[in-house]
């Protein structure tokens, strides 16, 4: 049992990126006070993280199509999700020394080169756009046999996954008006129906397929004695599936909120104001 938390392909990056999220968490809810769901659900996210990326089950992703569709998901979908939905930014903050903050965070975040590259990363077109153009650019055979034979480009995928999916859904599930969120409350509703329709289809062709579009897992060697095309409709479901129900539900989340936001009187916010973040 202790060997399935031992990294398969061990990534000390991701590794000391987890344990530093985690760290800074559990710091700051002792500074801050977080609804028990909020902790949960953050918890939640970042094992689910630790499973798909950090145990053997990433061998099993290497070794099987469906398993790595079931990681995809897993690290792009639902981790993610949970973890926005538990808005950590503010408890991430509240973990360091209000001197740290003061000194070193506000001017950080007022600077104009990271002003320009979070305009260009938290585009709410862009952000949609990355998010399922991911999922359609690693599941190209050619790219898919790259990525399985080079470790790098690997990593590459896994990291690209992870954070898109961290962005994406962080504005989606923002519960913050428009501005300072960057994401209006309707587009928020909009967006993940938007975003399945190519998951959806995707997932179709590769259920219905009648080759083997990926034969880099034969090659590697398949870690279950399935049949090829069963292994490849499994993979194509879970695509198609599991990946919409999420993003239904995160549309239902956006639309609760859109609704909270339409009962409440517009405030003025003050010029020069700091944006919320819980």
């Amino acid at each position: 049992m202790l060997d399935w938390l031992i990294p398969y392909e061990f990534s000390p990056t991701l590794l000391a990126t987890w344990l530093l999220a985690a760290l800074l968490y559990a710091l700051g809810t002792r500074r801050r006070r977080v609804p028990r769901v909020r902790q949960a659900l953050f918890w939640c996210g970042m094992a689910l993280t630790y499973f798909a990326l950090l145990t053997r089950f990433d061998y099993y992703a290497l070794h099987q199509f469906f398993f790595d569709r079931i990681q995809q998901v897993l690290m792009h979908h639902l981790a993610p999700l949970l973890i926005m939905l538990a808005y950590p930014l503010a408890v991430w903050r509240a973990a360091l020394p209000l001197r740290w903050r003061a000194r070193l965070l506000r001017p950080f975040a007022r600077a104009w080169p990271w002003r320009a590259v979070a305009a260009l990363l938290f585009n709410p077109l862009l952000a949609t756009l990355l998010f399922v153009a991911l999922v359609l650019v690693w599941l190209i055979p050619r790219m898919m046999t790259l990525a399985m034979l080079d470790w790098r480009l690997y990593l590459l995928m896994n990291w690209s996954m992870l954070l898109s999916g961290l962005i994406y859904w962080g504005l989606v599930l923002d519960h913050r008006r428009r501005p300072p969120a960057r994401m209006a409350p309707g587009l928020r509703v909009l967006s993940p129906a938007l975003s399945m329709t190519p998951q959806i289809l995707i997932g179709a062709i590769i259920t219905f397929s009648k080759t083997d579009l990926y034969p880099i897992f034969s090659i590697c060697g398949r870690a279950l004695d399935i049949d090829v095309l069963t292994d490849q409709q499994y993979g194509g479901l879970i695509t198609w599936v599991p990946a919409a129900i999420i993003e239904a539900l995160a549309a239902l989340l956006a639309l609760r909120v859109w609704m909270r936001l339409s009962q409440r009187p517009r405030r003025a916010t003050p010029r020069g104001a700091l944006p919320a973040t819980s």
